[in-house]
């Protein structure tokens, strides 16, 4: 299943909205209660995040007392925990122009906010809350965290209008290291982008996984791995507006553009894989579906290990 834009690329109201209520049914029909119960290593319980103080009452856990409240008060305080099973879910999601390119059943837009879709309407369930830093837009997108599917729809429409915002801007690093710095209450953060460009994200991701539980999901389309050999190519690089001539009818150059791309890919899991990130790879020629529930099944196989 892929979105399907408008012709020109661009996205009405009307058909935003119906491509995200398809894509809520989808995913839900397919997706939902894979992950019950299995946050990615967040242990059920009372939990060990700290929480609001309270006033002490008998039978309270006298080694959760809040010692500096109580001296400032002189009226004995508690600590509360908040429980792990709460999850709070982050995603920094990349809307840059580079993702306005596909040669296949869609472009990598579509596959991105399909994917952001799943990981929305996965993570609300249960009370949940879920935010987002949205990065390649002028300025960075921040929507707070909230519980609730209204909440997951409007987070969504924004990321699709995000795409027809002007191209440049935040970059995917400076995102990331936003949320590393913003947010230290251990959850879950999952990265969606095409991670090309610059490798500037690579150490934000490093730092970010070391208090984050991390997901890296690589939107790719085949062309950027293999050129065909159809004649000369006009091409327009999205995020600069260059624009070169490709003679593909060269087997040497195709094969030396094959071999870049597979470095360019072998450097980008390497840097997710560094950062103790899991790495979902969605293409634009196959079913992000089944790929998604195929790494979800794999994820809870490995928690249950």
């Amino acid at each position: 299943m892929a979105v399907d834009p408008q012709p020109g690329g661009a996205y009405s109201r009307e058909r935003a909205d119906a491509v995200l209520r398809g894509l809520e049914l989808a995913i839900t029909r397919r997706l939902d209660g894979l992950l019950h119960g299995n946050y990615l290593g967040l242990m059920p319980g009372r939990g060990s995040e700290p929480g609001e103080s309270r006033e002490y009452h008998p039978g309270d856990d006298v080694r959760r007392i809040d010692w500096p409240v109580t001296a400032r008060t002189t009226i004995p305080h508690v600590r509360e925990t908040e429980a792990d099973r709460e999850l709070e879910t982050w995603v920094v999601y990349d809307a840059s122009a580079s993702l306005a390119f596909g040669t296949a059943y869609s472009e990598k837009r579509d596959v991105a906010l399909a994917a952001l879709a799943a990981i929305v309407f996965l993570a609300v369930g249960g009370g949940n809350r879920i935010g987002a830093l949205i990065a390649g837009t002028p300025e960075l997108i921040r929507i707070p965290p909230r519980a609730g599917r209204p909440h997951a729809r409007a987070m969504l429409s924004r990321a699709a209008a995000a795409h027809e915002r002007e191209a440049g801007g935040v970059g995917l690093g400076p995102a990331i290291d936003a949320l590393r710095r913003m947010h230290h209450r251990r959850g879950l953060a999952v990265v969606i982008s095409d991670f090309l460009g610059d490798e500037s994200w690579q150490e934000p991701m490093r730092a970010l996984g070391t208090i984050q539980q991390l997901i890296g999901i690589e939107v790719v389309d085949p062309r950027e791995m293999t050129l065909p050999d159809v004649g000369v190519l006009h091409m327009v690089d999205p995020e600069s507006g260059e624009q070169i001539e490709v003679p593909t009818q060269d087997a040497e150059l195709r094969e030396r553009y094959a071999a870049a791309a597979r470095i360019q890919r072998e450097a980008i899991a390497t840097g997710l894989r560094r950062a103790g990130a899991a790495h979902l790879r969605l293409q634009t020629d196959r079913d992000w579906l089944v790929d998604i529930v195929r790494f979800v099944g794999e994820q809870r196989r490995r928690r249950l290990k």
